[in-house]
């Protein structure tokens, strides 16, 4: 049998020790790791600003040549105005044609109240039927629904503006608002549908035990749970139809029905002496209402895209 000293000795040869760093050695390491992270941070931040001036540098000039006379906002390119004044927004608040900025305003704000009432309440029925209401030919209405997703808006404007022509509704705000108050806005369907397959049957189940039917259902238990995603539509809904450009321009042809979009585009006449510093003070007044509503209702959006992964 070997003895403890032989013992001893083979154990102290079969495990080598590891080299032995000093603490010189360990302050140097780690002085260089923290060099190479204060380098990455400082990229990505240097990156991250020049993304956010190129993002935010049309939106700075557009406020900037607000305050500028016209010439300097053809002539100069440079951001800090030389005479900055506020005559551009006392000509964008006088209007243009003999229409005042205040009755465009009126205009946009109509039809962009009018889009979110409208989708609010078709699609959120429409998505309740979807999503609650077991019917023959539903998954198959249901596809198609979301097939005119992929059908271009362009293709159909033309026999749409025949048929509204045919009824005597052009210069009238119905071609624009009659498809929000019939669900034919298949993204905002679709947005409630997903949502409303999160939310759990057994609400459902407990309140048929009670007596409800359908109506009572939606309006008690559905539209309560429904906020978050009703919001996230109202402030889509607002915004596309605010800065909706090419509807109003091809069923309106009346000055005093103009939306603040089409209205911008009258400064701009290449016969004649165009005002951009009027164009640019009116497009930051027009821009003025979606922030605002954004700001208000942000907190609502981001909750209803974070509850779409939920499941109940």
């Amino acid at each position: 049998m070997p003895t403890g000293s032989t013992v001893a000795s083979v154990s102290s040869t079969a495990v080598p020790s590891g080299p032995t760093v000093t603490v010189e050695e360990s302050a140097r390491l780690h002085r260089r790791h923290r060099n190479r992270t204060n380098v990455r941070s400082v990229v990505f931040h240097v990156l991250a600003l020049a993304l956010v001036v190129v993002i935010l540098y049309p939106a700075v000039w557009m406020l900037v040549s607000a305050f500028k006379p016209t010439a300097d906002i053809v002539g100069n390119v440079s951001l800090i105005p030389k005479d900055a004044s506020f005559d551009n927004f006392a000509k964008a608040l006088q209007g243009i044609g003999g229409v005042s900025f205040w009755r465009f305003f009126t205009n946009s704000l109509i039809l962009a109240l009018g889009s979110v009432i409208g989708i609010t309440l078709s699609c959120s029925v429409s998505a309740y039927a979807f999503a609650r209401i077991e019917f023959p030919g539903r998954n198959v209405f249901f596809a198609l629904m979301i097939g005119t997703l992929l059908l271009p808006f362009h293709v159909v404007i033309i026999p749409q503006y025949i048929v509204f022509s045919r009824l005597h509704l052009v210069d009238t705000y119905v071609p624009l608002l009659i498809g929000k108050f019939l669900a034919a806005e298949a993204f905002f369907v679709f947005l409630m549908v997903q949502f409303m397959r999160n939310l759990p049957r057994e609400l459902d189940e407990a309140a048929r035990i009670d007596g409800a039917g359908h109506v009572r259902i939606f309006r008690s238990i559905m539209l309560p749970l429904m906020k978050p995603a009703l919001v996230t539509s109202s402030i889509f809904a607002f915004i596309w139809s605010w800065n909706d450009f090419f509807g109003p321009l091809i069923y309106l042809s009346k000055p005093n029905l103009y939306s603040l979009p089409v209205a911008l585009r009258l400064f701009v006449d290449q016969t004649t002496t165009s005002d951009y510093g009027a164009q640019m003070a009116m497009a930051v007044l027009a821009l003025v209402p979606v922030l605002l509503f954004f700001l208000i209702f942000q907190r609502y959006l981001v909750e209803g895209v974070a509850t779409q992964g939920l499941k109940g």
